[in-house]
């Protein structure tokens, strides 16, 4: 087994030693209350499901405003046949319109209004679904790989609402 002093500096050992005491553990991550926030798409990526290998994109959602600002929640869009009528709306409201644009990063600075949910499964466990999301103004600070409707050279586009339906896996 290593000790302290093999991973931290002297003055890091002493600080943490200090530190120690005084803090208090932190909480139990909960999911978030259902409800209507404001959060900025930060990231988006190819995936496959752990049970099933399912293909998707995730989007990862970060809260901009309330007590839960900087928390964060995830949006799955399930890229099959059956889901995608649902893949289609959600991503074109994005501004995907080819799957190949997949592939690349989305645009930065998406905010959207999100509809959350808590979901509770048989199990008794309980997490986020986002119900339905729209994208209510895109910074654009730099040039995208892909851009929403660009009009009159706003820093900001209002896009339609997207409603996130569970798909058929």
């Amino acid at each position: 087994m290593g000790k302290l002093s093999s991973i931290l500096n002297i003055d890091e050992n002493e600080q943490l030693l200090r530190k120690w005491d005084d803090t208090e553990a932190a909480e139990e991550f909960a999911p978030l209350p259902s409800g209507e926030y404001v959060a900025l798409i930060i990231a988006g990526e190819l995936f496959n499901s752990r049970t099933k290998g399912t293909p998707g994109f995730k989007l990862t959602f970060k809260v901009l405003e309330g007590v839960h600002a900087g928390r964060q929640f995830w949006h799955d869009i399930w890229l099959t046949a059956a889901a995608l009528p649902m893949a289609k709306r959600d991503l074109g409201g994005l501004g995907i319109t080819e799957l190949e644009q997949l592939e690349r990063p989305l645009p930065s600075g998406i905010q959207c209004s999100v509809k959350l949910v808590l979901r509770r499964e048989d199990d008794g466990s309980k997490h986020n679904k986002v119900r339905h999301f729209s994208v209510v103004r895109i910074d654009k600070s730099e040039s995208d790989s892909f851009a929403l409707d660009d009009t009159a050279n706003d820093t900001a586009t209002k896009v339609e609402d997207i409603d996130s339906d569970e798909p058929n896996r």
